[in-house]
């Protein structure tokens, strides 16, 4: 898919939605009493935006780091969709796991849902991922690929059009992208392709 379908295919979850899905997110992995591991793989690599016990590198296998997911608010708007990273699936993708105590779920969770599930477009799911302490099952928000907001496998020029025009209420598109890739970046990880990207995506723009 190389446009966005229209704006007015665009839709938020209601509150309750958006409850609902973080309950039975909630009912499906954890028992109430265990900590919880969070997987981050784009911006909450550089902006958890929680207090973590602990955080630690960690590998999906299955999944990968892709700028599939139209922002139509975050980096975007309605009518001219930014580009976010999602998880698609296939290969792997190496992150942080976050381990969020068990007392503070009833805070986080709702505000990381509000983040994360405006428009529904991830799957939560627990997954396991892979740690140098061994593997640990962690909520991951992965593509949901019937969602509207499902960018497919652009071409890469298309990606790099879309993300130097991409801009919302949190700003740029090319910051939000070039900041991923430092972050991870501080913390041992390299994925070549958005090094690819952002050098592309930092040099200056040829006359034509």
């Amino acid at each position: 898919m190389t446009q966005p379908p229209p704006a007015a295919s665009f839709r938020l979850l209601t509150a309750a939605e958006k409850e609902a899905s973080m309950q039975r997110t909630l009912d499906e992995g954890w028992n109430g009493q265990n900590d919880i591991w969070i997987f981050g793989y784009g911006s909450l690599v550089w902006r958890p935006g929680f207090e973590h016990a602990e955080a630690r590198q960690a590998t999906l296998v299955g999944y990968h780091r892709s700028l599939c997911l139209w922002s139509r608010i975050n980096r975007g708007t309605p009518e001219q969709p930014g580009l976010v990273f999602a998880l698609d699936r296939g290969g792997s993708c190496r992150g942080l796991a976050y381990r969020l105590r068990s007392s503070q779920v009833p805070n986080v969770f709702p505000q990381l849902w509000e983040r994360e599930m405006p428009s529904g477009a991830y799957q939560p799911r627990w997954l396991n991922v892979r740690t140098p302490e061994g593997s640990v099952p962690a909520l991951t928000f992965v593509m949901d690929r019937n969602s509207s907001g499902y960018a497919g496998r652009l071409p890469e020029q298309k990606i790099l059009s879309i993300v130097r025009c991409g801009q919302g209420i949190y700003g740029h598109c090319v910051e939000y992208v070039a900041e991923t890739a430092r972050a991870l970046r501080q913390h041992g990880i390299v994925d070549q392709r958005l090094e690819s990207l952002v050098r592309q995506l930092e040099a200056p723009e040829l006359s034509p």
